[in-house]
């Protein structure tokens, strides 16, 4: 394993381009010299590429809104109780997030999609930063806050269909199509993860390159997606600033943001395009 020390985060000169200390850029040249337009190449994503956006992780002591915390809210039974608070809510997250714009992580793999034929993304945010970015093909585990769907599964209403105003002028918001309530199109707890993600993500880790980015790599199943991915052949690679339960058993490690270290391989791969 190549394990490199955090290091400052240096803005850099200009939007959109902050710089990696020399340690973090010799990792990042170390991963820049192992993808590519013929290599299969998994990333997947949570809340820390997000950060640097200003999206906060709603999870932890900072993450209470009024007197809750988010397993008390993101759950069917809340929903059932209380469906106006559980989407109220949802509805300040989703005025959070809307003033929240994609940073250089979700720019660089963005254009990786683009540029690598066999290049894909899974991620565990449900911010839509990624889509916001560029990225059309997206493997979501948990959904999408920008997507809903009848809590009643009426006959009427698609399986789920996007509702992007902010904010919501009815709480919570009826169904047009019943009358009943829409609830967000995400994975709460005590949920199945959506089967045809889990596939996806799960055929993804058959590949050459295996990234994990800004993820604590602590819930499962996405969690073991890494494992897997290293089971089957894959080189792996941890980009997080702190140290994770999966930093010893990975291949390379990368002690920064992602918005830094994707930028650093970038830069590496453009220089030597």
């Amino acid at each position: 394993m190549i394990e490199k020390p955090p290091g400052p985060f240096d803005p850099g000169t200009g939007p959109g381009a902050p710089s990696a200390d020399p340690d973090v850029h010799r990792a990042a040249a170390e991963l820049a010299r192992r993808v590519g337009p013929a290599v299969r190449l998994t990333v997947m994503t949570g809340a820390g590429v997000s950060a640097a956006s200003g999206v906060p992780t709603f999870r932890g002591p900072e993450g209470l809104w009024k007197r809750y915390r988010p397993e008390q809210l993101a759950t069917p039974d809340a929903f059932a109780r209380d469906p106006r608070l559980v989407w109220e809510w949802y509805d300040w997250r989703r005025q959070v997030i809307a003033r929240c714009h994609p940073n250089r992580a979700h720019e660089v793999l963005a254009a990786w999609a683009r540029r690598f034929t066999r290049a894909i993304v899974v991620t565990q945010n449900v911010d839509g930063l990624h889509e916001r970015a560029g990225l059309v093909d997206v493997v979501r585990l948990h959904g999408s806050i920008w997507e809903v769907f009848c809590s009643e599964a009426c006959p009427g209403s698609p399986p789920r269909w996007r509702d992007e105003r902010v904010p919501l002028p009815d709480l919570p918001p009826p169904c047009p199509y019943c009358g009943g309530h829409i609830r967000p199109g995400v994975v709460w707890f005590g949920e199945a993860l959506p089967a045809d993600a889990v596939a996806r993500a799960d055929a993804a880790t058959t590949c050459d390159v295996f990234v994990a980015a800004g993820t604590s790599a602590l819930v499962y199943p996405a969690a073991g997606f890494l494992h897997q991915a290293r089971r089957r052949g894959a080189f792996t690679v941890e980009i997080n600033p702190a140290a994770t339960e999966a930093s010893a058993s990975v291949d390379l490690v990368i002690r920064a943001g992602a918005e830094v270290a994707l930028d650093a391989v970038e830069r590496h791969l453009a220089a030597h395009a």
